[in-house]
């Protein structure tokens, strides 16, 4: 089976690697994710997205199914966020200067 994807990554002294932004990208992690690497008879490898117990979770897998399937039966209710809440936003983060590549640190409560 042909690669879909190749990215290089280098290992470190500590026999650490950077796993390359594209294929983060195409196995959906962000910082924190984990990944299982699995080695055949071949010493060939494969890479996956190891879920943890807290992506795992039914009623919010049902949930998102449930937007995406109402959004593709009717895009028309999908719409721009109201001007008055986009000022709002623009207003309350004017100044801050952030990089959405940047880690997040220390704990986050959603």
């Amino acid at each position: 089976m042909p690669a879909l994807l190749k990215k290089i990554g280098t290992i470190t002294e500590k026999g650490q690697v950077t796993v390359p932004k594209a294929v983060r990208e195409a196995l959906g992690l962000g910082y924190g994710g984990r990944v299982a690497f699995y080695v055949d008879e071949n010493r060939h490898v494969s890479i996956e997205k190891e879920l943890d117990e807290a992506d795992d979770d039914p009623v919010i897998d049902s949930f998102l199914s449930f937007l995406a399937d109402d959004m593709e039966k009717h895009p028309e209710r999908v719409q721009e966020f109201p001007k008055a809440l986009v000022d709002r936003m623009v207003e309350l983060t004017k100044g801050m200067h952030f990089n959405l590549e940047d880690p997040i640190a220390g704990d986050v409560n959603i």
